[in-house]
């Protein structure tokens, strides 16, 4: 039998995303779901640039609006072993999307803890899934409390996070998503696992201008303005802290290594988490020789990121309409 036509190819790439949408957490979960080589199979929600009760409602109101049939599982409330720092509504937005008031959702989440959700996701694709954490680490150090078979079921586990060879975000020392939850990251970088680490190295060099936001509008009205609209609240913050009319696109990279492989270069080192006193989320070197080294990504090309984000957000009316067509 041969496909129709207009059928779209079987997707490359079996994603699980844990997200605290989050205004780059938005574009990247925009990303996925107009990329034909990704599909993404669930949603977890985390705290972190909301609470997670905020992260919940937005991915499933992202989902909605997406046309996108997949489970959202509400994720961990705080961290393992620290009080929970307040979210970041000064980057992201009081409700997480900019100016944006709430955006109610229709639909309801999945009554399955998200670390559940997960394991049993996995469990049912071996081997095949790449497990995506663009917040704190916290569902996925609970993941791995709850099945520890996981690991080594796990395609790979792409994090967004960490700073090894340069300063942090939140403080000199710690990136926002580590330093939200540093004894679940530390659990997550001890673990036997395939990691890309996409962190601040090169995150903070991924730059991406207002005309390139109307360009996504231009090519889709309405998930394309609506990233727009939400991208001038980010762009306004950057534009205080670093001085240029720019959004940083830290979540959307760590996705877009899937797709674009050949724009990244990476470095294998054993990673640990400074987990108590000044440096608490620091991202370091682990030198006793019993940590399986995360594949760092140090080098990228950011035009290629920038332009292929920008590519693929213009497709994003026209792949939620097929998939409202089928």
């Amino acid at each position: 039998m041969h496909p129709k036509p207009n059928s779209t190819p079987p997707a490359k790439h079996l994603v699980l995303l844990d997200t605290d949408p989050g205004i780059d957490d938005a574009m990247a979960i925009h990303y996925c779901f107009a990329h034909p080589a990704i599909r993404l199979l669930a949603l977890t929600t985390i705290f972190g640039n909301v609470y997670t009760k905020q992260a919940t409602r937005n991915a499933l109101f992202l989902c909605e609006q997406a046309h996108a049939t997949i489970p959202v599982s509400h994720g961990a409330d705080k961290p393992l072993a620290i009080p929970p720092n307040p979210p970041a509504h000064f980057v992201h937005g009081d409700e997480g999307l900019g100016d944006l008031p709430a955006q109610p959702a229709k639909t309801k989440p999945d009554p399955t803890p998200a670390h559940e959700m997960l394991a049993t996701t996995i469990r049912t694709h071996p081997n095949a899934i790449t497990l995506a954490a663009i917040g704190p680490l916290t569902n996925i150090a609970r993941l791995i409390a709850h099945d520890p078979a996981i690991p080594a079921l796990t395609k790979k586990l792409v994090i967004m996070g960490g700073a090894v060879d340069c300063a942090g975000n939140v403080t000199p020392h710690a990136e926002a998503n580590i330093w939200n939850d540093p004894h679940a990251a530390d659990q997550v970088f001890a673990a036997d696992w395939a990691i890309d680490m996409i962190g601040l190295d090169i995150t903070a060099g991924v730059e991406c201008q207002p005309s390139l936001f109307a360009s996504i509008k231009e090519g889709a009205p309405e998930i394309g303005g609506f990233l727009k609209d939400i991208a001038e609240f980010y762009i306004r913050f950057y534009s205080g802290v670093i001085g240029r009319n720019v959004c940083l696109l830290h979540d959307p990279t760590a996705l877009i290594t899937l797709t674009q492989p050949d724009a990244f270069g990476f470095e294998e080192i054993p990673l640990r988490v400074i987990c108590e006193g000044d440096e608490i989320g620091a991202t370091r070197r682990d030198t006793t020789g019993k940590r399986r080294p995360a594949r760092v990504a140090k080098k990228v090309d950011a035009e290629v990121v920038r332009h292929n984000f920008v590519d693929i957000c213009r497709k994003a009316d026209t792949m939620r309409d097929e998939r409202n067509a089928c």
